[in-house]
């Protein structure tokens, strides 16, 4: 906390360029990190900050923005699939999760299980890796400064819709 946001090229849905900085726009915003379409538990968690979080968020003020490392078509799957009125982007070479310090991979027990459902992460990765962030929540000021994080080692755990509202107040 305390520590510049740094900016970083995304892409959009369409797979258009973008950078953090100009999606920001000199609002603060809450950024959620998620480790893509396929988790569960992150689209559990983007359709409840949706449905309890976003209208809160847009009385303040306050932008809600989701990043993963996927490729724009999942990001394109992810907004569908929830109904999601808020930006989603992909960090497609794990760039700002990187500098964020926030990027793990999956261990070779749990590739072996993806691998056995059916499903490898690097598959839906823009880079091919299957790595991903921890999930993550960060609300930035309208200068871009962190002022919260609440970051995940268990990607079953989720920050509460109301530890991020009172994180925000006050911004």
């Amino acid at each position: 906390m305390g520590d510049a946001l740094p900016d970083a090229m995304l892409l959009t849905a369409t797979g258009e360029d973008v950078r953090l900085s100009a999606v920001l726009s000199a609002s603060p915003a809450v950024l959620v990190f998620y480790r893509g379409a396929w988790c569960p538990y992150c689209n559990i968690t983007l359709r409840t900050y949706q449905r309890e979080l976003l209208p809160a968020l847009t009385e303040q003020g306050v932008k809600l923005i989701a990043v993963s490392p996927q490729r724009p078509d999942g990001t394109a799957a992810t907004i569908r699939g929830a109904a999601l009125d808020f930006e989603v982007l992909s960090d497609p070479a794990n760039a700002l999760a990187t500098a964020l310090g926030i990027l793990t991979s999956p261990s070779p027990d749990a590739r072996r299980a993806h691998t056995e459902l059916g499903f490898e992460v690097s598959d839906s990765n823009a880079d091919g890796t299957a790595a991903v962030p921890f999930p993550t929540v960060l609300v930035v000021d309208a200068a871009a400064t962190v002022r919260f994080a609440d970051i995940r080692t268990d990607y079953t755990a989720r920050t509460e819709v109301s530890d991020i509202l009172a994180a925000t107040r006050g911004l």
